[in-house]
Formats: C-alpha cells, structure tokens, sequence
C-alpha cells in the first residue's frame, strides 16, 4: 500500500530572508492531503497497525491527530472511530466524519476522550492510535529530515511547534540518522499550552492544570516522556511565544506565501518572524511548516479580533 502521507516541497523563503537576515527554508508539512503533518506519524501507525492485524481503529482527538486517523482509515478501508471531547468544534467533527469516521464526544478535555478512548479500544479489539506518544509516530515523522537533505540543505538550526513531542521526537530521530546531531533546535510553544518547556525547566515531567493557549491543536498537558528524554542528548531549545505573536505570524504568513495555518503552526513561525535569540548568528533556518486543518478565513478573522492588538 501506498504511503498516506505525500513529499511536500521545501520553499526559501524571501520575505523571511529580508527580515531575518539569512536564508530560511519552509517544510511546507501544511500542503499534506490533511492540511497537517500528522499525516506522516499517525498514517504509519495506522497502516502498521493494519498490517499487524487490526481490524479497528480508535483515537482521541480533539483535531488534527483524530481527523488524520479518519483519513488513514478511510484510505487503508478500516473502519475508524474517533473520540473528541466537548470542546471539539461542530465543524472539525464534520470533517471527520467526511472520512467515514465515527464520532463519539466525552469528557471534556484530550485526557478525558484519550481515558475513554482507551477502554473502547480495549473493549472492541480495536487498535489505538495515541497522536504523540508512539514510536511508530515517531518513526513516520523522520522523513521529513530525509526529504530535506535530499533537496540539498543542511540546517544551521531547525524551528518546530511542540504540542505532545510527536513531531519533535520524529525530527529528532530523522537527524541522528542522517548525521545532524550537532543541528541545534528551537522547540516553540504557546503561553498556557508550555508543557515542554516547562518540563525541561524542572528536569521532570510537568503536568499544566489546563490549556489556556487559543493554540489549542498544542494542547497536550503533558508531553510524551521520550519528548524530554532527547534534550539529554541533543540541543533542543525550549521557546514560549505569545498568542498574539503566534495569530500575527499566520496572518503575515498568509499574505506573504498565501498558506493558511493553524496557531499552532504560528508559533514556531513567529520565532523567525521576531527573530528569536536562540536563532541568533545560526544559518540557514528551517522552520517546519505544520500546518492544521482547523483554520479558515473566517477563524484567522476571529483570532485575529480576540488577540491581535
């Protein structure tokens, strides 16, 4: 069977390099079938899940982990349910069920549709895809690495989002296989969503007591433990931003490469647009464009009227 995800192109960008100073590169994970990288890890744990047997797939998530779960369902022809809870909205739910996917709300956090999720997985035979904290996840992310130094560019450092770790857990894999192990990276999260960085301050996992970020898809409380492992053994960053900093980034990044992304996203591209200090005296940039499929013009709208000053 095919792969679910697809290669997605890496961009320099001008307008970045005029205000940074230095070439910046774009993974441009936001051009994914899915609108996300999720795409990649989610999509192999599916499809190994299918090849081990499974005939069921369950996930909780309240986004972009739950909808590509239904995509990768519908695309392997394996009925999928997802699990969201009370805060998912009436028009992310819809997408998935465009995937054939069935949609069951509780609780009303991730960790609540994750508890419940679970025990459905268990009850039915089914198999349980968690969005970030699996090595099969993991392991579909660390393409993304070989796609880049493919296309002939070694980065001076790398800038990704972090909601669970997934994705940071996979880029880091990706680089100690190609060698990148002295490639430091800025690891970007949200004001009220910094699980990570909080975690890394205190050597520990930290649990947050609750989301406050309206990056809502870097939502996880609490970061998959392999996530802060790899800062042991590599140089990995943490960076907090600010809503407003991660909005205005998706709307400047909207006009100047006509992509919508989610705050999530924005996050880590408002560390290049504001130039961050740990991106200081290193070149090139590559940031890794995440994308999300819960943006729209109308909510770009919104979010820009809630927080942009």
């Amino acid at each position: 069977m095919k792969p679910i995800h697809v290669a997605t192109p890496l961009w320099e960008s001008p307008s970045l390099r005029a205000i940074t100073g230095v070439p910046v590169f774009l993974k441009m994970e936001a051009l994914q079938p899915i609108g996300s990288f999720k795409a990649r890890g989610i999509g192999a744990a599916c499809q190994a899940s299918w090849e081990a047997g499974a005939t069921r797939l369950v996930c909780a998530s309240g986004g972009n982990a739950g909808y590509a779960v239904a995509y990768a369902g519908r695309q392997i022809g394996i009925p999928t349910t997802v699990v969201v809870p009370k805060t998912t909205p009436a028009w992310m739910k819809d997408l998935i069920r465009r995937e054939n996917a069935g949609v069951i709300v509780h609780g009303e956090a991730w960790d609540d549709a994750h508890a419940h999720a679970t025990d459905l997985a268990q009850q039915t035979g089914a198999a349980y895809i968690h969005p970030f904290d699996d090595p099969r996840v993991w392991q579909g992310h660390a393409p993304i690495i070989h796609e880049i130094e493919q296309a002939g560019v070694k980065p001076g450092v790398i800038v990704v989002s972090v909601g669970g770790g997934g994705l940071l857990c996979g880029l880091l894999e990706g680089m100690h296989q190609v060698g990148w192990q002295a490639v430091p990276v800025v690891a970007v999260e949200t004001e009220g969503a910094a699980s990570f960085a909080k975690s890394v301050r205190a050597g520990q996992l930290i649990t947050l007591d609750k989301i406050t970020s309206i990056a809502t898809t870097l939502g996880a409380r609490r970061v998959a433990p392999q996530a802060l492992a790899w800062t042991e053994r590599h140089n990995v960053t943490p960076w907090v931003v600010t809503d407003q900093a991660a909005v205005n980034a998706c709307l400047r990044f909207a006009d100047e490469h006509r992509v919508l992304v989610e705050p999530a996203c924005g996050a880590s591209l408002s560390a290049v647009y504001d130039r961050a200090a740990p991106l200081a005296g290193l070149q090139p940039i590559v940031a890794i464009v995440c994308g999300g499929a819960g943006v729209s013009l109308k909510l770009l709208e919104e979010w820009k009227n809630k927080v942009v000053q």
